[in-house]
């Protein structure tokens, strides 16, 4: 039997451990079978400067989300409403495609509940000359087992740290431990990355991790605390990322004060207090990061 279908006879590869027999066609809150389904695979320059670069991350959207949060940006995807279904085989393909492209890396998005397939497609990767950096893209909400399935397959890793306030992940992902995850994962992370290698050269990250915290209207407070919490325990180890691009979903405009932006004096409070408890080594976004322009079409390009 294949590792992966040990692993999606029986699921508990995120914190929600739904223990469904996805090989089965069952699905788990993830929203997904076995199959694998992706809505997207192209260039994408709206990362980071030191992962997207001149040419491009190498995105790959992964259908389905094991968090689903109700303001979620990527909504037709998260909600496993968006994607085709593919092989292993024409995984590995699509990573070699983008790498021919021009992609400075693979950049995995919200992959956890296919970590056994990503994996099983890397190593066919590899084998036919793969060799850019690989990226983990996702929300945090991870266990540490799965992640050390992934140690020497992702050179740079993208976790989102959501929320430090319990109630408010619970409220807003039905995830009330996410707190206690997140840390975790970031740990496991930080382990495997062993701090920040630069290519001198072009200003690309080659291994690493970057943390990224989007700031909510009205939540000023949780992000302050969170950027705390990062700068403390981390410091210069890790890069921050603070992100100012909220944009209101019609899904959630009902929902705590997530049916406005992020107003101008919010995100300052939040980067200034970042500048006065120390932290030199990371990314702010200008105001006109918050629009909807920045959200990709999930057409099935490039799958």
């Amino acid at each position: 039997m294949k590792d992966q279908d040990i692993y999606m006879s029986d699921c508990t590869l995120c914190p929600r451990r739904c223990h469904v027999n996805r090989k089965e066609g069952h699905i788990g809150y993830c929203g997904e079978t076995s199959k694998l389904v992706v809505a997207r695979a192209a260039l994408h320059r709206w990362e980071e400067t030191c992962i997207s670069g001149e040419n491009g991350s190498g995105a790959v959207f992964f259908s389905g989300c094991n968090m689903r949060c109700v303001f979620c940006q990527n909504y037709n995807i998260a909600g496993a409403k968006a994607g085709k279904v593919i092989t292993i085989e024409r995984l590995a393909e699509i990573f070699l495609e983008l790498e021919e492209q021009g992609a400075h890396n693979v950049n995995l998005v919200t992959p956890t509940h296919y970590v056994p397939q990503i994996i099983e497609a890397l190593n066919l990767a590899k084998s036919e000359g793969l060799h850019i950096p690989v990226v983990y893209n996702t929300s945090g909400y991870e266990c540490k087992e799965t992640l050390r399935m992934l140690e020497g397959y992702v050179d740079i890793y993208l976790p989102d740290f959501k929320y430090m306030n319990e109630g408010l992940a619970q409220r807003l992902s039905c995830a009330s431990d996410y707190t206690i995850y997140v840390k975790q994962a970031l740990e496991e992370m930080v382990r495997q990355t062993d701090g920040i290698e630069m290519d001198e050269k072009t200003g690309l990250m080659k291994r690493g991790v970057i943390v990224r915290h989007l700031v909510l209207p009205g939540h000023v407070k949780d992000s302050k605390e969170i950027i705390s919490y990062l700068q403390e325990t981390y410091g210069d180890r890790i890069m921050i990322s603070v992100m100012n691009q909220y944009t209101p979903m019609p899904q959630a405009k009902d929902l705590e004060q997530l049916g406005r932006r992020v107003t101008k004096r919010e995100y300052e409070k939040v980067v200034d207090h970042a500048l006065e408890i120390g932290v030199t080594n990371g990314y702010i976004q200008e105001g006109a990061a918050a629009s909807e322009s920045f959200i990709p079409e999930f057409d099935g390009e490039g799958v």
